[in-house]
């Protein structure tokens, strides 16, 4: 006899969320776990490379919904055993490597994680969901996170990203989530895959990696350390906090139409070295009048380093088709972001110099040769 409680648990929808010890995967699930507590259960699918970390999702770690798989998504045999272990309902894939910067200087490794590695999420998700005659069970969705750089750079005075953009990417890491998109469109177009496909603007907000420009500028003017701008620092990009694309994704899932690309922009076009004016002010602005750092946060530290490679100038997003056909729209204007951004890094010193040592100094330094 199935008991009332085992009717409840098998109606609890299963998300595997690949990547989402990252900035953007870890918010997501903080994100579901706050609007969905016991009713969803997520899988956690991370390969804990450098920007991947656990400190991430401490908060969600006992959950008894929650479970962290360690494994690489380029492992076909470890991501299949997680399909036929698990009731799989949902597929959330944020797993990728994506720093230009890194792209340039290594460039197969995008390739291996971005394209690889989804082409083994998607054959294994169709092979748990497909059914005897080419279908696919009702209820499964796989949701590709992919981001804006792939239309390439836009005019300085004006236009936008539609879905309907042609593809242009510019740099390793650009071209290697262009190709993933690819992948997932051809599985959408040959086998009517349930799938859609998110591309988004620029993310901010608590958790990201200090190599991104907000926090390394947040980090760097705290320490009283110079503040790399590439170029002449007026390239633009298109901002949105963290939550709010948690927020679209999740709707996407739930009224998005199957096989359908949607973009989610910020509204919020800035040119970088007006991001880091507005840092600098912030931190001003928030640092209490006794902090010793209030010395140390200075526009001085602002300084002019060599242009990225293939540096796209702008790019901006219209996010129209998501808000007319799903109703989401951005809600977080970026002074109050930042400001809950900062807060944020504020509360957690120890997370940051635990993720700024080591490795990743060595990283900096090679980068930014010293300035």
């Amino acid at each position: 006899m199935i008991t009332e409680k085992e009717t409840t648990k098998e109606m609890v929808r299963t998300y595997l969320v690949t990547g989402g010890a990252g900035f953007i995967g870890s918010n997501y699930i903080h994100y579901m776990f706050r609007k969905y507590g016991d009713q969803i259960r997520i899988i956690n699918v991370d390969a804990l490379t450098y920007a991947g970390n656990p400190e991430n999702l401490k908060e969600v770690e006992e959950r008894e919904n929650y479970t962290f798989i360690k494994a690489d998504i380029c492992d076909k045999d470890a991501i299949r055993a997680i399909f036929q272990q698990n009731e799989i309902d949902r597929v959330v894939h944020f797993a990728a490597e994506s720093h230009v910067d890194r792209s340039i200087r290594n460039p197969e490794v995008f390739v291996q994680t971005n394209v690889y590695g989804t082409a083994v999420m998607l054959n294994c998700a169709k092979e748990a969901w497909e059914q005897p005659d080419g279908s696919f069970a009702e209820g499964k969705k796989f949701l590709h996170v992919s981001t804006d750089e792939v239309y390439g750079s836009l005019e300085e005075d004006g236009g936008y990203f539609y879905e309907t953009t042609p593809y242009a990417p510019h740099s390793p890491y650009s071209a290697s989530k262009a190709s993933s998109d690819f992948l997932v469109k051809s599985y959408i177009d040959t086998y009517h895959f349930p799938a859609n496909i998110t591309n988004c603007s620029n993310n901010y907000g608590p958790y990201q990696f200090p190599e991104k420009l907000i926090p390394l500028m947040i980090n760097n003017a705290l320490q009283g350390k110079s503040l790399p701008v590439y170029g002449d620092g007026k390239n633009v990009r298109d901002w949105l906090y963290v939550d709010d694309h948690a927020k679209a994704i999740d709707l996407v899932q739930e009224k998005g139409r199957l096989g359908e690309t949607y973009n989610i922009g910020g509204h919020n076009e800035k040119q970088n070295i007006e991001i880091i004016h507005t840092i600098i002010e912030t931190l001003l602005e928030m640092l209490p009048k006794e902090d010793e750092r209030r010395k140390l946060v200075s526009k001085d530290l602002i300084t002019y380093v060599e242009d990225r490679k293939g540096h796209d100038r702008r790019y901006a997003i219209a996010p129209d088709k998501i808000r007319a056909e799903i109703g989401w729209e951005p809600e977080t204007m970026f002074k109050d972001g930042i400001k809950k951004t900062i807060a944020w890094y504020f509360a957690h010193e120890q997370w940051m110099e635990n993720v700024t040592s080591g490795d990743y100094q060595k990283y900096y330094e090679e980068m930014y040769k010293g300035n």
